[in-house]
């Protein structure tokens, strides 16, 4: 077999390998403040701030970290929604030679709470509004520290906002808050001017940057360790891959929560390092969404499939002009080929499917946004990155063509989990990732996902891939969305069962939705039961939940069992 044949398919603007910038990550933001000083870095309801700005305020929290007592290695996590605050703190913990902690501004107190003493974190940054759970779960942490900040921190009062229709109704809760003891606030932090930052020996290799907790769909939430090394070089194969995108002139629409690995490295690093303006946005609401690519005129928009599919649904679509966006990646979850023609026409656009996973800051793979393109598969290997098909029996490598466990090795991949060396040894082996996708390679090197080994359904004997299923349902003028999965069966070990929503006011029937499965699907992978709802359970960046609703079902069936006993 030739030893990487995707390198054959790369357009000749694509280079096989790169040089990367010996240096940590916050010297993105330090080059393009001396680039592009005046130039709007962020954008946010209404307000803008300069590279200039961002970096001196980035700058003073650095400085008020090490005043703190921050040291070189300690934790810092950041609980924010897409913000300016959330661009500010990640450069100010780093330059202050913290390590980030990326945490979900939606986690309850018990998720806090394990993250916060897993990591060890020293100090939090946090929204005014979660404050009170903070500080309930501070004394049996590490945490000395709270820096508290408001949305309204960074809006234009009293000028009228972009999103009049959610001003009150979610930024107006502020919790009173004082700055004392350990509590601090970013608003006083970021007017003092930085002076005699610690600048602390640094090597490129080893040293953290990040850690980047896993979603913990299996056990408990892994704490991914991502070297500086690992996200430079990863920020870098994305600039190289859009190549066609011009420094210090792009748009970029930062929707994907930078508390997500995808978000943080594909918009908000890729963003910092081009000199790229950001238009910021907390959470997604579709309407909102398209009022804001009318008037902002983004170029690029990282964004989920749900993201895309909610303003495809969106009834007033036709109202708002999208055709200021050039590119688009998706990732975080598996794009439907009929997203992306549909958003394609809509935006005139060019939309691709990426692959990866936090463990590889994220991704290792994805289409040519101006290349060759095959439908249904994620691309081939970013540069300096190499991937193979690895037998789940043997373990030895497949030739094209046959399905396997997906591996993946290169710059961008983690150095380990934080303080789990046995389940770093399991899925690190010689410098390959094991992904656990299951996948296949093609003969030119483009590189297929079938599906999660552990979401594979084995009904009567078959291998049944979820995604299959869930490409011809998505086909369906009616339906939203899709999932589907394994529920345990009597006589078959598993049988199929597909969760959808339909398109509003659509009335399609169970019989209806089987006919259609059947003129694409062979008979044993043709789903036996169909749920119909009005939305599929998500995390935070829009990847649905297939286990949550599969243990729902099995809940319901121990729970039956229990009253025929």
């Amino acid at each position: 077999m030739e030893k990487k044949p995707w390198l054959n398919q790369y357009p000749k603007e694509i280079p096989a390998t790169l040089t990367y910038l010996r240096e940590p990550v916050y010297q993105f933001l330090e080059r393009s403040a001396q680039m592009y000083p005046d130039k709007s870095a962020l954008h946010f309801m209404g307000k803008e701030l300069s590279f200039k700005q961002v970096y001196q305020e980035a700058a003073s929290v650095a400085g008020y970290l090490q005043h703190i007592g921050i040291q070189k290695g300690d934790r810092v996590a950041i609980m924010l929604p897409n913000s300016p605050q959330a661009v500010i703190t990640y450069f100010g913990v780093l330059m202050a030679g913290g390590i980030v902690v990326q945490t979900n501004p939606l986690y309850t107190e018990r998720e806090l709470e394990y993250q916060m003493k897993d990591s060890g974190a020293k100090a939090i940054v946090a929204m005014d509004i979660l404050y009170p759970r903070v500080m309930k779960i501070m004394p049996q942490t590490d945490l000395q520290h709270i820096i508290v900040t408001a949305i309204k921190d960074y809006l234009p009062f009293p000028k009228n906002l972009i999103y009049p229709s959610i001003q009150k109704k979610q930024y107006g809760i502020v919790v009173k808050v004082k700055h004392e003891g350990n509590t601090h606030l970013l608003t006083e932090i970021v007017k003092t001017p930085a002076k005699n930052i610690t600048k602390y020996d640094f090597d490129f290799d080893e040293e953290l940057a990040l850690l980047q907790y896993t979603g913990g769909t299996t056990g408990f939430p892994k704490g991914v360790m991502l070297t500086h090394k690992n996200l430079i070089a990863n920020t870098s194969m994305s600039e190289a891959w859009v190549h066609k995108a011009k420094p210090g002139e792009e748009v970029v629409l930062g929707i994907v929560p930078f508390f997500h690995v995808y978000g943080m490295t594909v918009c908000m690093l890729l963003s910092i390092k081009m000199g790229a303006k950001m238009i910021l946005m907390p959470k997604f609401d579709a309407l909102e969404t398209l009022k804001t690519i009318h008037k902002q005129k983004p170029t690029l928009f990282p964004g989920a499939p749900t993201i895309y599919i909610g303003l495809l649904n969106h009834p007033e679509l036709s109202k708002y002009d999208l055709s200021s966006i050039e590119a688009c990646i998706s990732g975080s979850a598996p794009l439907p080929i009929e997203v992306q023609q549909k958003f394609e026409e809509v935006t005139g656009g060019k939309m691709v499917e990426g692959y990866g996973l936090s463990e590889a800051s994220p991704v290792t793979h994805c289409n040519f946004l101006w290349g060759q393109r095959i439908k249904g598969s994620i691309g081939v290997p970013y540069p300096d990155t190499d991937a193979q098909i690895i037998s789940t029996e043997t373990g030895e490598p497949l030739p094209p063509g046959e399905i396997g466990e997906i591996t993946v090795k290169g710059p961008q991949v983690m150095k380990g989990y934080w303080n789990r060396p046995h389940e770093t040894d399991e899925i690190l082996k010689d410098g390959w990732l094991y992904t656990g996708d299951l996948g296949y390679m093609d003969d030119k090197g483009f590189f297929y996902v079938v599906d999660r080994k552990k979401d594979m359904i084995i009904a009567g004997g078959y291998n049944i891939y979820p995604r299959e299923i869930e490409e011809v349902l998505y086909e369906h003028p009616d339906v939203v969305e899709a999932v589907a999965a394994g529920v345990p069966h009597p006589y078959r070990g598993e049988t199929v069962k597909a969760y959808v929503v339909l398109r509003e006011g659509a009335t399609v029937t169970e019989d209806e939705l089987n006919q259609f499965a059947r003129k694409y699907l062979a008979a044993y992978k043709v789903p036996r039961i169909y749920e119909f709802r009005k939305e599929l359970p998500k995390t935070a960046v829009g990847k649905i939940l297939r286990r949550i609703l599969v243990d729902e079902d099995k809940k319901k069936l121990a729970e039956e069992d229990k009253k025929q006993a």
